[in-house]
């Protein structure tokens, strides 16, 4: 067993994870691949990540050669701060010697929405507002040199408070910490599947707060963002799934 606790006095809820992750009454977030649950402790709910169990190759690997996927979402969350809900901790468990189940225990953000929704909804109650506030919310997190290779719909939450929005980014195992250069700021936002005339708002003021020639910005993360939507059918039309535009 392995694990890391921001405070001690979280260390009963950390130890027993297994026990109190197996409550059939916990809200569940998320059941596929990893499995993500609401759980309450000592007055309090958290967020509760349960990471596959690798086969047996990776393992081996993540348990000599590489962190697992617990340990980074803590150190990144730890890392990431203000743009990420608060990281309390991680722990991982072995089976003959080998990582076998892990979980990464963070704060709850109670969000009203993720980005996706304004995405997809043309009708979406202050829409644009929510795009300039996201692209805000963008720069900042490139400022901090923080890159997440997972930047999708789904990874960005938001929350209305007062007259504007608050954000928070999650599944933040997959990050990479750099200073970018222009090309990898407006390549990030390839993963949001954005309709042209969305990304258009974001990037423009992406643009402002950046000081960059908008027209060559847009021009830029819209082509980055066809070639993503470009491979990703052509996988879909491989494997006979229908393709999204």
């Amino acid at each position: 067993m392995d694990f890391k606790v921001i405070d001690k006095k979280f260390e009963k809820f950390i130890l027993n994870i297994r026990d109190y992750f197996s409550d059939k009454n916990a809200e569940v977030l998320f059941n596929k691949r990893n499995v993500v649950k609401v759980l309450d402790y000592d007055g309090s709910k958290y967020v509760v990540k349960s990471f596959k169990i690798p086969h047996i190759l990776n393992r081996i690997v993540y348990t000599f050669f590489r962190e697992t996927k617990a340990k980074k979402s803590y150190i990144n969350s730890v890392r990431l701060d203000k743009f990420a809900p608060k990281s309390i901790a991680y722990i991982e468990f072995k089976k003959f010697g080998l990582l076998y189940d892990s979980y990464f225990i963070s704060e709850e953000f109670r969000y009203d929405f993720t980005i996706r929704e304004p995405l997809l909804d043309s009708s979406f109650q202050d829409k644009e507002k929510i795009f300039k506030a996201f692209a805000n919310f963008t720069y900042q997190l490139h400022k901090d040199d923080v890159f997440h290779k997972d930047y999708s719909p789904g990874n960005i939450l938001i929350k209305k408070v007062d007259d504007g929005y608050e954000f928070k980014i999650v599944d933040v195992n997959r990050m990479v910490f750099k200073t970018m250069e222009l090309d990898d700021r407006l390549d990030n936002f390839s993963q949001l599947w954005a309709k042209d005339s969305d990304l258009e708002i974001i990037i423009k003021e992406y643009s402002k707060l950046a000081n960059l020639d908008s027209d060559v910005a847009i021009k830029k993360a819209l082509k980055y963002s066809q070639n993503l939507k470009d491979r990703k059918n052509f996988k879909k039309r491989l494997k006979g799934k229908k393709v999204v535009d």
